[in-house]
């Protein structure tokens, strides 16, 4: 199942410098994958791998639009708007924003257009309902 990430209006420009557009973001979810591209960068891994999905949000800009990591919590975002968004914890750190695979990630932060959907249909492939 794909689902599209929700864009902010006003954060349109300069996503688009770092080459993120509603064109280049998506997520497809099956039952064997989690496949998240966000312009150059993306996260894929199996579905087994994911240990939670949290409803999260509203953000600050700064904190949540683009591609980030957190030093507090060696998370990831992909951001694109600041109002809501799901955030994927999971087993087994994955390569998302380093693409050396050196620096790991334990969690992602998607900031969807169906939060509800999207994490319902995450929790069921994962097997967490």
């Amino acid at each position: 199942m794909r689902f599209d990430f929700a864009f902010e209006k006003k954060y349109l420009p300069a996503l688009a410098a770092i080459g993120v557009t509603p064109l280049t973001a998506k997520i497809d979810v099956s039952e064997k994958t989690l496949d998240a591209r966000f312009g150059p960068w993306r996260c894929r891994t199996s579905v087994k791998n994911i240990s939670c999905v949290t409803r999260t949000g509203p953000y600050s800009a700064v904190k949540a639009i683009g591609a980030r990591g957190s030093f507090a919590d060696k998370g990831a975002t992909f951001g694109t708007t600041t109002a809501k968004g799901v955030c994927v914890e999971f087993k087994q750190p994955v390569k998302i924003l380093d693409p050396s695979g050196i620096i790991l990630h334990p969690g992602l932060t998607l900031t969807v257009a169906d939060v509800d959907g999207f994490e319902e249909t995450l929790r069921r492939a994962a097997g967490l309902d």
